[in-house]
């Protein structure tokens, strides 16, 4: 049986930059939208960010570990941040190739990126009105020589270093300055006014540029020179173990701990000037662990996911609005007697989120409903999942939230609306320490009759649902309410033993479920009974499964999997017998569902719900996958995973190399699963009889 060892087990981080460069690869495809391309650039950028500050930083502090204890796992570390450094050295100079392309294509469709070199007197005459109407006082320079270290800047926005010279007493003096880019008021881009029907627009860098001899005016400076940089913090927060301090009050001191964070990556301007250059280097105290990758004229490219369309609607994918069931939108019929008829589904964005929200508003409202109980990891902006809980907690239900303050980059946002739940009447459970609450559950209690529950592979959040593909199972199936009401007694007293006949929930038995279900496709296999099994996860990095799932495509089983992110598994091994197929998706919205399928000796098993197969969503978190009966329903799910896995026009060949090969077979015609699905819910959006 094939065992995880180095040579065919992909580091997790190395895999995630494989990932990465299929977003980066999507923006350089020719018959993608241009405006589309520039907004995976900026996707692809946004995660290079977050990998920096959360991986990376976590693969540097191991590396600088000086105990003897650690020094196996020092060595891992110091060679994953030297395989990150030389591909993210490579795909930068790939990155740069394609922003180049990009565009020159967009000269051709008569929108022009202009620089402060490039622009007329009548366009600098614009800039400079500008400056003085909307930035002036929001720029702000300060000298090097001033401070000692960047202490309290944001390594959320972009910076230009400035060199300015003067003459004094008749000698030639140079001084150096910095300023951050005041991109939260007007956004990265400048709409110049448009001329000869051509549109034109100007990075912010470049605007500021035009704008040195306003900003310095009367200092006696007589030229500039600007060179954009950006650096990247450790975004680990620092967790207060004060036991005066409740849970809210460490979170809340800890988000603030992550801004002073320290530096560990810088991406600058390659044209500046070596002087200048060491000057940002001292005030960032890098070490030799550290990144410093030169690059072009511009940084932070996630603005790009903002670029102004300009109009230019042709140069964007057409809107696909999302489908409201009709067997969820009945006029005057409850949606919740509607789900306790039989189980129901909804697959976002494809269907309109809206269909959940309805459910709880009519919880909300309905004086049928004694309680409400759900999970929220992350929220929207202005929640809508929220205005309805607090409406039912003021109508008199008795609403109980579990919110995860440890929610990545939204603790700020989740501590906020937890407060204003609070203050409604809501009761808030914060969690549980030492494990992440993951999980996407919705109980609904009834006074009479069964009660019902909303079990999700996704977020409760309108946001996720425009731009993530999620399912989600509407149900009223009592063992399966009542394994999620055990959830949240599980959660409330955390650690206890608690058991669930029908869910598999981590960190209690969700692993060694998976395992048996996969020792059981093994067994079926040599008894000449159906086995396959084929799973759609946004990562595999699992130890223990990445190792059954290599023992079952090395004896027999069909092994397909569609997976997004990271995956450790190197499907290539001739011990496979070509048993194992992986493929990964990149398209318009962002594959997020979890399902799996087992083929059970011809009595097919299938769940969905909110785990991959990490250590972290298996051992470390409250998660919740949940079986799924409806022949109907396990239908659709099996769908989604055999259209994604034929997917030839976005569905890339995952085996470990990182060349992210396209999905081409011969005997398939040109086919793209997520414009299948949405033709698919377009013409089976009927009300059952």
């Amino acid at each position: 049986m094939k065992s995880c060892n180095k040579k065919n087990y992909l580091p997790r981080d190395i895999s995630w930059m494989y990932f990465n460069r299929r977003i980066l690869q999507e923006a350089a495809k020719e018959n993608v939208p241009l405006l589309e391309r520039l907004s995976f650039l900026g996707i692809y950028s946004n995660n290079l960010d977050e990998f920096f500050r959360v991986r990376v930083a976590s693969q540097s502090r191991i590396a600088e570990c000086e105990e003897k204890a650690a020094r196996a796992d020092r060595e891992e570390a110091l060679a994953i941040l030297k395989g990150i450094n030389k591909l993210n050295a490579q795909y930068s100079k790939e990155f740069e190739q394609t922003i180049r392309d990009i565009t020159e294509q967009l000269k051709k469709e008569h929108i022009y990126l202009v620089n402060n070199e490039e622009i007329d007197e009548e366009q600098l005459e614009f800039v400079q009105n500008f400056y003085r109407t909307t930035l002036s006082g929001h720029v702000m320079p300060i000298w090097f020589s001033a401070i000692k270290q960047f202490d309290i800047e944001n390594d959320e926005n972009i910076y230009l270093a400035v060199k300015m010279n003067q003459e004094k007493d008749g000698q030639k003096k140079t001084e150096y300055a910095f300023l951050e880019l005041p991109v939260n008021i007007c956004g990265r881009f400048v709409r110049l006014n448009d001329k000869d029907g051509a549109s034109y627009l100007m990075y912010l860098d470049d605007a500021i540029r035009c704008c040195l001899p306003i900003i310095f005016n009367g200092l006696g400076y007589t030229d500039f020179e600007a060179y954009s940089f950006k650096f990247t913090r450790d975004a680990e927060m620092e967790i207060d173990n004060d036991l005066r301090n409740g849970m809210l009050q460490k979170i809340s001191k800890g988000v603030k701990s992550r801004k002073r964070g320290a530096p560990l990556r810088i991406v600058y301007d390659s044209a500046m000037p070596k002087g200048l250059l060491k000057h940002i280097k001292d005030l960032l105290n890098l070490d030799k662990l550290d990144t410093v990758l030169a690059g072009g004229r511009y940084h932070n490219h996630k603005d790009l996911m903002k670029f102004p369309d300009c109009g230019r609607k042709d140069l964007k994918y057409p809107t696909w609005t999302p489908i409201i069931k009709n067997e969820l939108n009945q006029p005057n019929i409850s949606i919740l007697k509607t789900i306790r008829q039989k189980d129901r589904f909804i697959h976002v964005p494809y269907h309109s989120f809206d269909s959940y929200l309805r459910v709880l508003q009519e919880a909300a409202l309905s004086k049928e409903v004694k309680s409400i109980k759900t999970t929220l990891y992350r929220l929207a902006k202005d929640s809508k999942v929220v205005k309805a809980l607090i409406g039912a907690a003021r109508n008199g239900k008795k609403v109980t939230v579990v919110i995860e303050l440890l929610a990545r980059f939204d603790e700020a946002s989740n501590i906020g609306w937890s407060k204003q739940m609070q203050d409604a009447g809501v009761h808030v459970i914060f969690g549980v320490e030492g494990l992440k609450v993951h999980s996407k559950i919705t109980h609904i209690d009834m006074k009479t009759g069964p009660s019902i529950v909303c079990i999700s592979s996704g977020n409760f959040h309108e946001g996720n649902a425009r731009a993530y593909t999620d399912f989600m199972l509407m149900t009223a199936s009592q063992p399966i309410v009542k394994d999620v009401a055990n959830v949240f007694n599980f959660i409330e007293r955390p650690y206890s033993m608690v058991h669930f006949k029908e869910l598999l929930v981590s960190p209690n038995e969700m692993k060694n479920r998976f395992v048996r279900l996969i020792n059981e496709e093994i067994r079926n296999k040599e008894a000449g009974k159906p086995a396959y099994i084929k799973v759609k996860i946004n990562h595999i990095t699992d130890e223990t499964i990445v190792k059954k799932l290599y023992e079952a495509a090395e004896h027999g089983v069909p092994v397909d999997l569609l997976v997004r992110g990271n995956c450790s598994l190197i499907p290539t091994g001739e011990e496979l017998c070509g048993n194992m197929h992986i493929h990964g998706i990149i398209d318009r919205y962002l594959e997020h569902a979890r399902i799996f399928i087992f083929a059970a000796g011809g009595e097919e098993k299938v769940f969905f719900g909110s785990a991959d197969w990490m250590p972290r969503n298996l051992d470390n978190r409250v998660e919740v996958i949940t079986p799924v009966y409806d022949p109907e329903i396990k239908k659709e799910l099996k769908l989604i995973v055999e259209y994604g896995m034929k997917d030839t026009m976005q569905g890339r060949i995952v085996d470990g190399t990182g060349n992210n090969q396209l999905y081409h077979p011969e005997e398939f015609a040109p086919f793209r699963s997520q414009e299948a699905l949405r033709n698919h819910y377009l013409e089976t959006n009927q009300i059952p009889e």
